[in-house]
């Protein structure tokens, strides 16, 4: 178990409110060592001594009382299993929080805010009540036929609060210990425990983790999320399929069927921008490097979400999804330099080096640039989500001596390839681009294309932001894999709709249109994010602030990557699987 009561003004505390904390990586031992069937009874940690008068003491019960009112959470680990404190909820529910508070505070209108709720003997105005106590409950099952014994199926707390007349031997009695707002002198406060053991049966330790997910009642919602995302993924597939049943049908056979050059000059459409539809984009650089990082995002979101649903990366396994995702990122390099090396060829690009340079590092330099600004905050602030220096160099090492050179071996092989060869030559002199109407034009279009894909994640972006700034348990993988294919159908499905139109309209411009016109979706969620920060987050002070939106900028850029590829890609399919069926003189 880790953060000793008598350490916890010293101890780093990640210093957000309980419902925006960053999961803290570091984790201290406790100071008592618990005996398997050794039952302890008020059993002294230690005693804490403040005086208002000493500005180092005043300055830590200040920061004692803001912990409190922005009620600060302790996170304990025992045997790999989150140490949860129990309480019953609405509808006769039980809900299992994997922490419990340090204190609660009662205004001075005597409205008790947050865990002050839950005893009615808090009743002091204006006053922080401290949880000095906690009553600890091992449970555990004999394993019969076996050298281990026992083995612990769940661990339970229950914060209390003791006066104890005698600081020198508590005894557990009194009232609640509670530290008015406007104190004075000196304060003293004694940290004390229990320890009792339950011999359960009914739990079996393959399934110690189910009472504190089960208690979080989101499966309901979860389905209606999964259905909302069906209804619009079917709404996406009829228009998609009508327009390549029915008017693609149509268009094509007509088009086949002309004799004449006289014939194909009265027409209009999709069809007269054939020579131009394949002329390589502006800034075809930059896009062959995007959608290079995207390629890699996909393939990598795609395993670990695989692993994930098949139970590797379970929450017993702390830090083993972001492990995993690493990882693979780092292995994938090679998919990433190819894909790069081989859409910038074909784009007629010649400067190699600076494909493949920028292939490696661009995207990835963003990311890391943000998230060591991101780390040297944590650092600066104490806090115990900071990354420890060494494991910056094992990153950095990762990158630089694993991913580049793999980059680096993607990009030979993509560039040793012939060009992609088009289904129809591209005109010298580029055609003229009519004057779109207010629906054709770029911005609209892009605009509406992520407004769908997003519809479908909203519900499932929600508990992702919980589990990450809320400091709750995600474990529905098979959910969220689900949602992950719904959002790759629906991105293809809106672009290619929209691209469908433009070309129509004859726009042959479709490459960064249809990268934008799905990673728009990633300013949606951008938009989200914000609107839960103040909705549902309640930080204080600036640090703070820079924190979730820095953190926030990183998932924007590689959601942007990510949906931004799926729609090329989409686009790309169906702009040359058009064109191949289509007779050009």
């Amino acid at each position: 178990m880790y953060l000793s009561f008598c350490l916890f003004i010293k101890i780093r505390f990640s210093f957000w409110k309980a419902a925006a904390i960053l999961p803290g990586h570091l984790y201290y031992n406790f100071v008592c060592q618990f005996e398997f069937k050794k039952p302890v009874v008020c059993g002294k940690v230690c005693m804490r001594t403040y005086s208002t008068n000493n500005p180092s003491d005043k300055a830590k019960l200040d920061f004692l009382k803001k912990g409190m009112l922005l009620n600060y959470q302790h996170h304990w680990i025992v045997d790999n299993m989150p140490v949860t404190w129990c309480y019953d909820v609405e509808d006769g529910q039980k809900f299992c929080n994997p922490g419990f508070p340090i204190g609660c505070f009662v205004t001075e209108a005597g409205r008790s805010k947050d865990a002050c709720i839950v005893n009615s003997n808090f009743n002091e105005k204006d006053a922080f009540y401290i949880f000095n106590h906690v009553d600890i409950t091992i449970y555990y099952h004999i394993v019969e036929h076996e050298q281990l014994g026992a083995r612990l199926v769940a661990a339970k707390i229950e914060p209390k609060s003791y006066e104890n007349p005698n600081d020198d031997k508590p005894d557990c009695s009194g009232g609640p210990k509670f530290l008015k707002n406007k104190h004075t002198g000196e304060f003293k406060i004694t940290y004390t425990y229990s320890v009792n053991f339950a011999e359960d049966k009914k739990i079996r330790w393959a399934s110690r983790w189910d009472y504190i997910l089960e208690s979080m009642p989101h499966t309901n919602i979860q389905w209606f999320s999964i259905m909302n995302s069906l209804v619009i993924v079917l709404f996406l597939s009829g228009m998609v399929a009508m327009i390549m049943l029915r008017t693609l049908h149509k268009d094509i056979a007509r088009y086949n069927q002309m004799d004449s050059v006289e014939d194909a000059q009265e027409e209009f459409g999709w069809k007269l921008v054939h020579g131009d539809v394949f002329r390589p984009p502006k800034k075809g650089m930059l896009l062959s490097v995007f959608l290079g990082s995207g390629t890699q995002i996909f393939i990598m979101t795609f395993v670990t979400l695989f692993f994930a649903c098949l139970g590797f990366l379970s929450p017993a396994n702390r830090g083993a999804l972001m492990t995993c995702a690493v990882v693979l990122w780092v292995l994938l390099g090679t998919p990433a330099g190819y894909v790069a090396a081989r859409l910038y060829k074909s784009f007629g690009g010649e400067k190699w080096k600076t494909n493949v340079l920028l292939t490696a590092f661009l995207c990835p330099g963003v990311v890391f640039a943000d998230f060591f600004v991101m780390n040297l905050i944590l650092w600066g602030e104490g806090s115990s989500a900071a990354m420890p220096f060494g494991t910056l160099v094992a990153i950095l090492a990762l990158w630089f001596c694993i991913s580049v050179p793999l980059t680096f071996i993607g990009a030979y092989f993509g560039f040793k390839k012939t060009g992609i060869e088009y289904p129809v030559r591209t005109n010298q002199i580029p055609r003229q681009i009519p004057e779109q109407s207010f629906y054709t034009k770029p911005f609209p279009g892009i605009i509406m294309g992520g407004i769908l894909p997003f519809g479908c994640i909203f519900i499932q972006l929600f508990f992702i932001l919980n589990s990450i700034w809320s400091h709750q348990m995600y474990y529905m993988f098979g959910f969220l894999f689900l949602v992950f294919i719904i959002l790759v159908i629906t991105c293809s499905e809106a672009t290619i709709l929209l691209c469908y139109f433009h070309l129509c309209a004859e726009d042959y411009h479709w490459q960064w249109r249809s990268f934008l016109t799905s990673g728009f979706t990633a300013v949606y969620f951008l938009v989200y994010a914000i609107h839960y920060f103040f909705s549902k987050l309640q930080i204080t002070g600036l640090a703070s602030i820079i924190l979730y939106y820095g953190y926030t900028m990183i998932m924007v850029l590689i959601f942007f990557l990510f949906t931004g590829t799926i729609g090329f890609f989409a686009c790309f399919w169906f702009v040359t699987k058009i064109y191949s069926v289509v007779k050009v003189d």
